[in-house]
């Protein structure tokens, strides 16, 4: 039976208090066959309508598509997170994944400690050595990586075409190298299209808290939307919900990030800038269901249809046609190799 599992409290007995419950709408596999899948959830939990929300979006379809049995763990502290992974990986599991760049180092000890059981990572820092060469990874751990550089640049030339002001705003969640990596192609785009364009940018802290604090994140669009700014795209988790209610208060516009977030503040979300975080949850299952799981990087990007921005009947009548055309031309240059996104602030 597919289960949910929220870790709840101090450890007991096995390291854990649980409460098992079923998803509304959740159906019950009738058969013991398939694969046993283990995901254990990020900062901000199940509800972010984001980041955690894409996982748990790709466990539903593993259970779908493929007959996996799905076990999600919310961690109750952040300090849970090695034992959540640590009971999914001694119950057997065939796969187990934790959903964010903050389990990196726990991964990596607990597929050594665990060779037989496979472990992914999403947003994993892969770790380099003394000249910044990745290290190679064991042979059980796939790190599940997004050129968000890539979608971030394409809703940064849209917010410059379509603002209608010489200035756009980004709101970041943890002041962290993976955040940067929005706010450099953000800001590439941006500057591809409006070279005399400013971008402000901003970030809630520098723990990940940042992440799950809409009203820092409320204070500082609305910050930026009195200096001006029309536009601003997050990369905040559930931080960016404050992003969203400031643009309802002001009139003015907002981009979501890793999934679509136009139900958030209706006719206020001018786009979303979206990951495959779905798409690689099921890859990394149907390998294991496959018989082809190999420990290593792979990356999602705009070739892969792994990241990109929603344009669709919600948001369509803020977008222009020639934009629309425009966006798809950068894409393909993208794509070809024509224009390089950088993926740090120090590039450009």
């Amino acid at each position: 039976m597919r289960r949910t599992l929220y870790l709840i409290g101090a450890l007991f007995l096995a390291h854990f208090a649980l409460l098992t419950v079923r998803p509304s709408g959740a159906t019950v596999a009738d058969t013991t066959d398939g694969l046993d899948v283990g995901i254990v959830f990020d900062v901000g939990g199940r509800g972010d309508k984001s980041f955690n929300d894409g996982a748990y979006l790709g466990g539903e379809r593993a259970q779908r598509e493929l007959g996996a049995r799905v076990t999600y763990i919310e961690p109750g502290e952040g300090s849970d997170r090695e034992a959540g992974l640590r009971l999914l990986a001694a119950e057997g599991m065939d796969l187990v994944i934790g959903v964010g760049f903050i389990f990196t180092d726990d991964v990596l000890a607990l597929a050594k400690e665990y060779p037989n059981v496979r472990f992914a990572n999403v947003d994993m820092s892969v770790p380099s050595d003394s000249v910044g060469n990745p290290l190679p990874l064991p042979s059980n751990l796939r790190a599940l990586k997004f050129r968000e550089e890539e979608g971030s640049f394409l809703v940064g030339a849209l917010a410059a075409l379509v603002g209608k002001s010489k200035k756009v705003g980004f709101v970041g969640g943890m002041d962290i190298a993976l955040i940067h990596k929005f706010e450099a192609g953000y800001r590439a785009g941006v500057k591809h299209v409006c070279p005399e364009c400013d971008v402000i940018a901003n970030y809630a802290g520098v723990t990940p808290e940042a992440f799950r604090n809409p009203g820092r994140g409320k204070e500082m669009a609305l910050a930026m939307y009195n200096q001006g700014v029309n536009v601003i795209f997050h990369a905040s988790g559930s931080t960016g919900l404050g992003v969203f209610e400031a643009a309802r208060t002001t009139g003015k516009l907002a981009i979501g990030v890793d999934a679509d977030q136009f139900n958030e503040a209706p006719g206020y979300v001018l786009t979303s800038m979206v990951k495959g975080i779905d798409a690689s949850v099921l890859a990394a299952v149907r390998a294991v269901k496959d018989q082809q799981f190999t420990g290593g990087v792979q990356q999602f990007g705009l070739a892969e249809n792994g990241v990109g921005y929603i344009y669709d009947d919600n948001n369509k009548a803020l977008i222009p046609v020639a934009v629309r055309a425009r966006l798809d031309a950068l894409t393909a240059d993208i794509v070809a190799g024509r224009i390089a996104v950088p993926s740090t602030r120090e590039q450009k």
